[in-house]
């Protein structure tokens, strides 16, 4: 085979054709854009920064700010994104209409899917808490408190984004000692209050550890104002699994909510009266047993005589 020498790209064209890779069956960790609004508060721009400490290495900050209004204008978001290959975003901005404002959004397919504003109230930061801190990089783990996230629409595909924005990889499974880092989210009033803990594993007289939590920070309330939802049937199709890894029904085989797998059996009829079951003395047949086995046969041949004199008569 001849030996193909590779050219080592120069240009960011080269390098972006190069890096283009087909769709894949399952998608790596889903990287996220950070970016400022032409006016922005300290507090909204820590807070942001605090996001985007707990997502490294998934996430790109942006230095310089930009004059966008998500609401009215998307496109400049859209290109962004496409050029650092991120499907999630958040931007920061402030102003007297609405102060201390994030933007938290997704893509599909290059293209807006689902966005939702916050504003960030009674907001503390990861350094306000002189505690240790997680591991960098660590999957941690979501908690949903309330009602509403199941009940109220909105608040489910809230919940939906929450979800695609704060978690990694997926993983098959999970060990004790990994779990380090709580996420939760409480819906009250209107407000999504978030808060952040880290798990310690204290020794118990048990095979399993005392569990603990410690507030690591950043804690805020979220005060959910302005949504922009895609419909109905671009998020079904936006959700949809590739073929290749749907699981294929088998017949006759189903699990139950324990996870136990049950199977059924199609056999023909049998006649037991022909199958070998005793083998013990004790297990015999008995007289009785033996009169009424000869009773039946004798009673099967008279009718099989009698069908067929019938027919020899016919």
């Amino acid at each position: 085979m001849p030996v193909i020498n590779r050219i080592k790209p120069i240009t960011h064209k080269g390098k972006k054709a190069l890096l283009k890779k087909e769709p894949q069956l399952i998608e790596n960790a889903k990287e996220t854009l950070c970016l400022k609004g032409k006016n922005t508060s300290q507090n909204v721009v820590d807070f942001m920064k605090d996001l985007y400490d707990l997502k490294k290495p998934n996430a790109q900050m942006m230095q310089k700010k930009n004059d966008i209004l998500p609401f009215e204008n998307i496109v400049p978001i859209e290109k962004f994104a496409f050029k650092y290959e991120a499907s999630l975003f958040m931007m920061a901005s402030h102003n007297k209409k609405r102060p201390n404002n994030l933007v938290m959004g997704r893509m599909y397919d290059h293209m807006l899917l689902d966005m939702i504003e916050f504003g960030i109230e009674n907001y503390k930061g990861l350094k306000d808490f002189k505690v240790e801190k997680v591991s960098l990089g660590i999957k941690p783990l979501l908690i949903f408190n309330g009602e509403v996230f199941e009940s109220n629409y909105e608040y489910r595909r809230i919940k939906n984004l929450l979800v695609d924005m704060f978690q990694r990889e997926v993983v098959g499974r999970i060990r004790l000692q990994g779990l380090e880092h709580v996420l939760s989210f409480t819906a009250i009033e209107n407000k999504i209050l978030l808060r952040s803990y880290r798990i310690l594993l204290k020794k118990s007289n048990t095979r399993i550890p005392r569990i603990e939590l410690e507030e690591i920070g950043p804690r805020a309330d979220l005060l959910c104002r302005r949504n922009k939802f895609a419909s109905e049937d671009l998020f079904k199709q936006a959700c949809k699994k590739p073929k290749e890894l749907k699981m294929k029904k088998k017949k006759n085989i189903s699990t139950d909510t324990l996870g136990t797998t049950h199977g059924r059996i199609h056999i023909g009829t049998q006649n037991i009266d022909k199958i070998q079951t005793r083998k013990m003395k004790g297990l015999k047949k008995t007289l009785s047993e033996k009169k009424s086995i000869q009773k039946r046969k004798i009673a099967d041949d008279n009718n099989d005589n009698a069908i067929k004199l019938r027919k020899v008569e016919d």
